[in-house]
């Protein structure tokens, strides 16, 4: 972090640098209702004969480039992030089959959705370079020094 630069304090998130967003919201389904897709079809999950009748498999389509409630830096965020997920037009899309109602697949699949962003969202913890002890450096070279005595025996 520069000196320069003190951290941001947030009503509902801790610390935030001025590097990064200045500002985060929580982003759910709720805040995003309007641009979720969903689209039914048949499944192939528990049910029996009702797997055969009925819509019950349920699919969320999320435009990411598209969306008018999302930032350009969250928009950013986002392609980045769950790029391993999306279809080449930055379509994220989720599925659910796991129930037998379709309510219930609807519910599974928004919890999917909000897990997924919540998740991009989630700002990673770095990682601390760390050095071995100096017992454990020194419990390795004496390890090697006995492998090389028991190896200069063998010669003998």
């Amino acid at each position: 972090m520069c000196a320069e630069t003190p951290p941001v304090q947030c009503s509902y998130l801790s610390v935030v640098t001025r590097h990064t967003m200045t500002h985060q919201r929580k982003i759910d389904a709720t805040l995003l209702s309007g641009e979720l897709v969903f689209t039914t079809s048949r499944s192939g999950g528990p049910g029996g004969q009702n797997v055969n009748k009925v819509n019950t498999k349920v699919t969320l389509r999320f435009y990411i480039p598209e969306s008018q409630v999302l930032t350009e830096e969250e928009k950013e965020m986002l392609l980045k992030k769950l790029s391993t997920r999306l279809t080449n037009e930055g379509v994220l899309i989720l599925s659910s089959q796991d129930k037998r109602s379709q309510l219930q697949n609807k519910e599974a699949v928004v919890a999917k959705f909000e897990a997924a962003v919540a998740n991009a969202f989630k700002k990673r913890k770095a990682r601390r370079p760390t050095k071995p002890s100096k017992a454990s450096v020194e419990a390795r070279i004496t390890e090697k020094k006995r492998r090389s005595e028991k190896k200069k025996w063998r010669k003998l």
